[in-house]
């Protein structure tokens, strides 16, 4: 489990250190930073899958993403003493990005190069890579160090070289893969490349969960629900049929669905529901009624991630089903820690009753986002490593 996360430089994010639990709610007003907390997360899964620097470049660039105002923020400006206002910068621009779950610490820091060189000049660089040991960064911790081009690792009471010319554009996790002598890399690379985002699942008129589709075992549902039918029976077979049929039974009292196989391999869904004389195909399902079985389906997952992240579950849905879905979300966290982005009160309010949830309201300040009411005392210790030359 994800315990604290760190984020620096990047849009809203000046310097953000949350602390995290089992089910966490990231709550705020628009463009309080709840988007921007959710792609760093995003930005954090792609080091361990080689997509970084192409996920930056989607986003417009690093320079597009860097923080916008001034280095810092003095106390006269946030009292209005004084305007704000910036000066010559002090520090080399980095984007940071850093975790620390129950065993271990990693954090990543990317700039621009030094030079004009390559015609690639505004690809990000990954300047300094480290993996630690314990809730924070202490050099006597470090584990795993890459600075610029050269990685090494810590060996007895030493430090080993092991890469000399890493490319400036790939991770670490891409270029160490010895279970044997560099253990944290392999399950710190296995536990991130697991986490899990649903944010765009479709249920437009063409959207292939509302046609048959060829149907394999499915433990995980496609990120764009492609693969619905195929998930529920999945769940069936090998999952918890009696918390699906709670489900569906939650949110449209007595109805139940059915997962239909035709003679050539494909799936279909049908939805028997009270008071109706035939069942309905996923193609006469309402958007909001179809979304719910997609949410269904990926909560009740007979393959539980580490992390899974729900971005604005409510999108589509009746205010009638958000209590349903809390309480699908809820049986979801008893397993593996799930993130929700919300901007709907009654679900909101529905998942702050479970006594495991971790509520996160963000607030902006000056346009940086900040944790409102997280003191001194209540922030993780964090530190960062240098950046790299």
């Amino acid at each position: 489990m994800l315990k604290t996360l760190a984020v620096a430089n990047y849009r809203s994010l000046l310097n953000l250190v949350i602390p995290l639990g089992q089910l966490n709610v990231i709550t705020g007003a628009n463009a309080s930073g709840k988007s921007n907390l959710y792609k760093a997360l995003r930005l954090l899964s792609e080091t361990a899958q080689g997509g970084v620097v192409n996920a930056l470049a989607k986003e417009g660039g690093l320079n597009s993403t860097f923080w916008a105002g001034p280095e810092k923020i003095s106390a006269r400006m946030r009292s209005g003493e004084v305007p704000v206002q910036g000066g010559p910068r002090q520090k080399r621009s980095r984007l940071r990005l850093g975790f620390a779950d129950e065993d271990f610490g990693y954090s990543i820091a990317l700039g621009l190069p030094e030079d004009g060189a390559s015609a690639f000049s505004l690809d990000p660089e990954i300047k300094r890579e480290c993996i630690w040991s314990g809730d924070y960064y202490r050099a006597v911790k470090n584990l795993v160090d890459r600075d610029c081009p050269m990685i090494k690792i810590r060996h007895k009471n030493s430090w080993k070289v092991v890469a000399k010319h890493t490319a400036t554009f790939d991770s670490l996790f891409d270029h160490i893969a010895d279970p044997a002598n560099t253990p944290e890399v392999s399950v710190l690379k296995d536990r991130i490349r697991g986490w899990r985002f649903y944010d765009h699942f479709r249920t437009d008129t063409e959207a292939p969960a509302r046609l048959p589709q060829l149907g394999t075992r499915t433990p995980v549902l496609h990120h764009d629900g492609r693969d619905l039918a195929a998930a529920i029976q999945t769940i069936r077979e090998i999952g918890n049929p009696q918390a699906l049929d709670e489900a569906i039974s939650d949110a449209f009292p007595g109805a139940t669905l059915e997962v239909l196989s035709h003679g050539d391999g494909r799936f279909e869904l049908q939805l028997n529901q009270h008071g109706l004389l035939r069942p309905l195909s996923t193609a006469e399902l309402s958007d909001g009624t179809l979304r719910y079985l997609l949410w269904a389906a990926a909560l009740l997952t007979p393959r539980p991630p580490s992390l899974m992240v729900l971005n604005e579950p409510e999108t589509s849905l009746h205010p009638d089903l958000l209590p349903a879905l809390a309480r699908l979300i809820i049986r979801a966290a008893e397993q593996t820690q799930v993130w929700v982005v919300s901007h709907a009160t009654r679900l909101i309010a529905a998942l702050e009753k479970a006594e495991f949830c971790h509520s996160i309201a963000l607030e902006k300040e000056l346009g940086q986002t900040r944790m409102a009411g997280l003191g001194m005392l209540d922030e993780p210790m964090w530190e960062w490593p240098d950046g790299g030359v």
